[in-house]
Parts: C-alpha cells; sequence; structure tokens
C-alpha cells in the first residue's frame, strides 16, 4: 500500500524536482518506509512507499526493459503471478518480484486491455514517455483513492488531493456547488470535489492526458447477469469462491492482523484466514462497543485480541485530524473510531484483513428486506400512494407515518439517501444565499438509475445504487484514508472481482429470504461461527455523538464552532444554534444534522484557515 503524486506543467524541471518532492512529503503517511522520482521537462510523479511484498526489491518507479514507460502504483494485484508467468512466455524480463512490475510489462504487451485482466485493489498511473501520455486508472469498486486536477496551466494526480496543496499553481478555493448537497448526504457523492477543478476518477474507469487534453474511458461496468440455479449450487459455489478469495488476499512478506466486530462479516474474514492478532474499538458509553464480543469470538479461535474504548474527549481531539485526512469532509461518524482503529492494528501489523463488502454483493441492508404488509401496500397504484401520502403528511405524528410518505414516492424518489440528514429544501434554508442552488440528492443518482431501468427488481435497484454509488464514495473511501492516515494497508476479501462474478448471478431470492438479509452469506458462514455469530446484525462502529452534546461540555464545544465568523460564511447562525439547542434539551434528535454541519466547520477550518 502506498500513495503516489504528479503533475505536468511549464515549470523548469529543476523547480520540479522539489515541488514533488514536497507533494509527496504531504502524503508520507501512506509510504513511510521509502520514496521515489521521475522528472523530466513535461512531467513529475512522486512515490511514497509502505513496503508489503517483495521488501527489498519492489521500490518505484518500476520501468520496462528500455526505460521508456514507468509506472507507479498503489495496491495489491492478487493474480500478478498468472500475469507475470503469461508475460515472461511472451518474452518480457522482470527485474524484481514485486506485483508492481506485471503493470508496466502488462501495458507493453496489451495496453488498456490490461486493466479487467487484473484483480485486486489498485489505482496507477503508467508515463509513456514515447508518446508523452499518461493513464491513471482506478479498480472496478474504486477500493483505492484517485483524484485529479485541471487547471489551464497545470494537470495534476495523485492518491489524496492535500498533496496538490504543495504545487505553486493549485489554487485552493471553495466549490461552492458541493456544500449543499454534502448537507443531505454527509459525504461527497459528486465527482466534482470540494476544492475546484479538482475531480475523483470514477471506479473501473482510466483516463488518458495527452498534449493537454484529458480523457476518461470505462474499461469495467458493475453489471448484474443473473442465472437461475439451486440454493446449495449457488451456497458452494459461493463458499469455495469466498475462501479462494481470503487466501490470496492474505498473500505477504509482512504480517497480517484482521478487524473484528460483533457482526458476522468480519467474523467470518476472522474464522477463515485465522490471524493471529484481532483489533476491535468501542466506546466507553453503555450500548456503543462491540469489544466484548470481539474478545469472546477471538477465545473461541485461540487468537489475541486487542481493543481500545475511545472516550469523547479523545474523539472530540481527534476529529480535525481526521477531517484532514478524509481530504474532504465526512459526516459519516463511524470514521473517527476507524482511525483509533487502524491506530491500534499499526502497533502491532502493516496489513489487516476487513469485512467490507459483503452487504453490497450479498444483499445485507435492512433497505432490501420489505415487509409482507408493505409489500402489499405497494401494490397500490402510485398515484394512489401519492395522494395518501399528500393527506398524511400535514398530520400529527402517528405510527407507521413516515412510511406512507416514503411510499408516496417511486422507488427512484425514495432510494438515494441512506443517511437523511437534511432534505433539499432543508439544506437550502440553513446555507446562506450563496451557497443555495436548486441541485437535488436524486439529481446524482439519476444517471445510475437509468442504468437498471430496465430492470424489474426492486432490490437489484437498490444493490446497484450502493455499489457504485454509496460503497465508493462512503465506506471505501474512510477505510482506505483512515487506514492510510496510520501507514496500515486495508483489505478487504470479501469484495473481490471474483466473488462479484458469482455474486452479479445470484438471484436476489438467496439473499433476502423468509426476513432474513444476506441470508445465504449467513448460511455460509453458519458452517464456520457459532450460531449467535452468523445471525447477528452488525452494529457499524456506533458512535454517540447525539447523546455526547446533552452533556454541556461537548454541547459548548459544538457550540463555539456554530457561532464563529467561519460559521457565519455558510450558514444561518441562529436556524443552526436552533437544531443544535433542540438536542442539547432533550426536544429533538438532531445529531445527524448537527454533525454533518460540526464536520464541515472543523474541515474548512483545518485546510482554509490552518494549512497556508
Amino acid at each position: 500500500m502506498c500513495g503516489f503524486c504528479g503533475f505536468e506543467d511549464k515549470i523548469e524541471k529543476e523547480e520540479k524536482d522539489k515541488i514533488i518532492e514536497k507533494m509527496a512529503n504531504r502524503i508520507i503517511h501512506r509510504g513511510p518506509d521509502s520514496a521515489g522520482y521521475f522528472t523530466d521537462e513535461n512531467v513529475a510523479i512522486g512515490f511514497r512507499r509502505l513496503a508489503i511484498i517483495d521488501l527489498a526489491g519492489g521500490d518505484q518507479p518500476i520501468y520496462n526493459e528500455d526505460k521508456t514507460i514507468c509506472v507507479f502504483f498503489n495496491g495489491e494485484i492478487y493474480n500478478y503471478q498468472e500475469i507475470r508467468k503469461e508475460l515472461i512466455e511472451k518474452n518480457h524480463i522482470f527485474t524484481t518480484n514485486a506485483d508492481t512490475e506485471i503493470l508496466v510489462h502488462g501495458y507493453e504487451e496489451y495496453g488498456v486491455e490490461l486493466f479487467p485482466k487484473l484483480r485486486g485493489m489498485f489505482a496507477f498511473v503508467i508515463y509513456d514517455m514515447k508518446q508523452n501520455q499518461i493513464i491513471g486508472v482506478r479498480d472496478y469498486f474504486g477500493i483505492k483513492p484517485f483524484y485529479y486536477y485541471k487547471d489551464n496551466e497545470t494537470f495534476m494526480f495523485g492518491s489524496e488531493i492535500k498533496s496538490f496543496l504543495e504545487h505553486p499553481n493549485f489554487k485552493k478555493e471553495l466549490n461552492e456547488e458541493v456544500l449543499k448537497l454534502y448537507l443531505c448526504y454527509g459525504t461527497n457523492h459528486m465527482e466534482q470535489c470540494f476544492f475546484k477543478n479538482t475531480y475523483k476518477l470514477r471506479p473501473g474507469c482510466y483516463l488518458t492526458y495527452e498534449d493537454g487534453e484529458l480523457t476518461i474511458n470505462r474499461y469495467h461496468k458493475l453489471m448484474y447477469d443473473k442465472k437461475e440455479d439451486t440454493y446449495e449450487n449457488y451456497k458452494n459455489l459461493i463458499k469455495d469462491t469466498l475462501e479462494k478469495s481470503i487466501e490470496c488476499h492474505q498473500i505477504s512478506d509482512v504480517e497480517i492482523g484482521s478487524y473484528l466486530s460483533g457482526g458476522v462479516d468480519s467474523s467470518y474474514v476472522v474464522a477463515s484466514a485465522k490471524p493471529d492478532k484481532t483489533f476491535t474499538v468501542g466506546f466507553d458509553y453503555e450500548g456503543f462497543s462491540e469489544i466484548d464480543y470481539a474478545k469472546d469470538l477471538s477465545k473461541i479461535f485461540d487468537v489475541k485480541n486487542y481493543s481500545k474504548l475511545i472516550s469523547g474527549d479523545e474523539f472530540f481531539d481527534k476529529l480535525p485530524t481526521v477531517q484532514y485526512h478524509c481530504d474532504e469532509p465526512s459526516a459519516n461518524v463511524s470514521t473517527v473510531p476507524l482511525y483509533f482503529l487502524s491506530k491500534l492494528a499499526r502497533e502491532q501489523v502493516k496489513v489487516v484483513l476487513s469485512g467490507e463488502g459483503a452487504d453490497e454483493m450479498f444483499g445485507g441492508y435492512n433497505e432490501y428486506n420489505v415487509s409482507p404488509k408493505d409489500q402489499k401496500y405497494l401494490k397500490l397504484p402510485l398515484f394512489l400512494r401519492k395522494i395518501i401520502a399528500t393527506i398524511v403528511k400535514p398530520l400529527p405524528h402517528f405510527s407507521g407515518k413516515n412510511t406512507l410518505i416514503k411510499y408516496g414516492k417511486n422507488l427512484e424518489n425514495r432510494y438515494y439517501n441512506k443517511t437523511e440528514m437534511f432534505s433539499a429544501k432543508e439544506a437550502n434554508r440553513i446555507l446562506t444565499e450563496k451557497y443555495q442552488n436548486n441541485k437535488t440528492p436524486f439529481d446524482l443518482c439519476r444517471s445510475y438509475y437509468d442504468e437498471v431501468k430496465d430492470i424489474k427488481d426492486d432490490i437489484l435497484k437498490k444493490m446497484y445504487i450502493d455499489v457504485n454509488f454509496w460503497l465508493p464514495n462512503d465506506i471505501l473511501l474512510k477505510a482506505d484514508k483512515m487506514s492510510m492516515a496510520n501507514s496500515v494497508e486495508l483489505r478487504v476479501p470479501l469484495l473481490d472481482v471474483e466473488v462479484w462474478n458469482v455474486s452479479k448471478k445470484l438471484p436476489t431470492k438467496y439473499m433476502v429470504k423468509d426476513g432474513q438479509t444476506k441470508e445465504i452469506f449467513r448460511g455460509i458462514a453458519r458452517e464456520k461461527l457459532p450460531e449467535e455469530w452468523s445471525k447477528r446484525r452488525k452494529l457499524g462502529f456506533p458512535v454517540p455523538f447525539g447523546k455526547w452534546i446533552r452533556e454541556d461540555k461537548y454541547y459548548n464545544k459544538v457550540k463555539e464552532v456554530f457561532n464563529s465568523d467561519i460559521a457565519k460564511e455558510f450558514f444561518d447562525v441562529e436556524y443552526i444554534n436552533k437544531l443544535l439547542d433542540d438536542q442539547h434539551e432533550g426536544k429533538a434528535f438532531n445529531g445527524k444534522k448537527i454533525y454533518v454541519i460540526y464536520t464541515f466547520l472543523v474541515w474548512y477550518k483545518k485546510f482554509f484557515i490552518e494549512i497556508n
């Protein structure tokens, strides 16, 4: 696991050397073991390495035989040995045992056809000196990040936006278009970032930059291809595929540990991988810790569990650091405990396995499990449900009111915001005029729904949104940023392209069955885990933020930020203070709304006030 950064501009080569070293040092946390650089009259590329495979010989950049092509790579290629063998048979000469080297020879041999051959998590840049061409690639799921910046003078790229801060041509300006939808979602799902002229490369895509022209193409699309077969046949196939995936995700020249919660996903990974060490965090607040579950399971499998209870003081003190490492503000409250978890793991190992991806692969979210009662209601014509929703909306709260309002919309207009922070209307209400706009959360999902418009299965449509939208922009982003902040490589064996190639064929009747989500995966897990663990629902790093700010100590911390000059630039301060006061006094449950505002303000202060 590593980090890269680079640029093309008209600056003199001698000055390029200085700039690229500063850029790479800005992301030294991604790779504290060594550095590597390439510069010529056009391009400068820098690299920070966290050595995992071929510890002595895997330094980057790595070149082809005549040194006309070089590669800078972040990630792991799990089928590199098979590809390496193919390339040797085609007379390519290797000088290292690192997985990185198959990228440069593979590109020589196959061109862009190499990318769909790769099994792993990856973001990398190839520089073809003969063509003066930069090629940047991101993996199928977006496990590894890839950012780029373009204006009339400079093209930049890298694993983290913060490396761009060190380039003299980077204009650190807030993108006014992004804030509103961030308040709705709690994370930035747009391709454009919070900094102007800065973008995310979408998963499964590659970019080409040549003669000042940028083009982006898609080399892989996550799409379903359902095939009928028996439950038992699918169960055996998935079980075998998962075991092989977990095995190949353990290729390493350093020790591997595993994160462990009380849920079935990480528990299954631990049961299969059998690491020597597991890691768990929770909060010193009743009902907000799974440490006891993790310790019990670790005893069953005779592995060592390391754990930590996080205090409210630690949470608030570390939040600016967390927002800095996220590059863009993140209101996923679990990001903070994941930072502490990674810090805990780094004291023992360099590589950890984690359970991300099973919910998106095998139908694990509660939203996929529509009750029989709700299914009957959904059979009513949409126009009738809309009328009912309009009638009940102004009425006082009663049991089932929210359900009637939700089902007064079609699927595309009701399933896009899992976090339920602010509505588009309320987001405009709290923002100052400069940051208001007409965008809605559904505007971002629309293109994804268009891609599955012919699918009749609502569960599949929801899963498509989650795997293409939520997974890369929220779940995987925080996993990468928080592990790398602590120089830890995080691997996700349940989120593997070979696992996907099976799950994309799996009928949803085997995923959501008899009121149970992720049923077929749980059935596989039951063969390795105690019954209780295979059934347990993951809490997902619950954080008592809403409870903390009912205490004067933490309420006052947030209150100070909400009344700062920074807050007055962006928000109706009276309105957001009312949200905070109502939460503090127990009059409302505004914790999520308060947190999304607070995290933005903490992030903004870090990047625009404290960093020069």
